[in-house]
């Protein structure tokens, strides 16, 4: 299961990587002079992918412990 897990937080740091390449693109395609993404903006996705890992970890450790308790 620990690579599963693995490959699942590589899958999620790759599809980040795209999200804010394809934004970096956006960005300098842009001529509207709309301003770039907030620092704190960029934080919060950050934040929240933190959070995501956490409780995947978490859920996967109440997962393995209700299967032990079934045994």
């Amino acid at each position: 299961m620990d690579g599963e897990r693995i490959e699942s937080a590589v899958q999620r740091i790759e599809q980040a990587l795209a999200r804010i390449a394809a934004q970096a693109d956006a960005e300098r395609g842009s001529n509207s002079g709309e301003a770039a993404v907030p620092p704190n903006v960029s934080q919060l996705v950050v934040r929240h992918e933190e959070l995501r890992e956490a409780v995947t970890g978490e859920l996967k450790r109440l997962d393995d412990l209700i299967g032990k308790l079934e045994s």
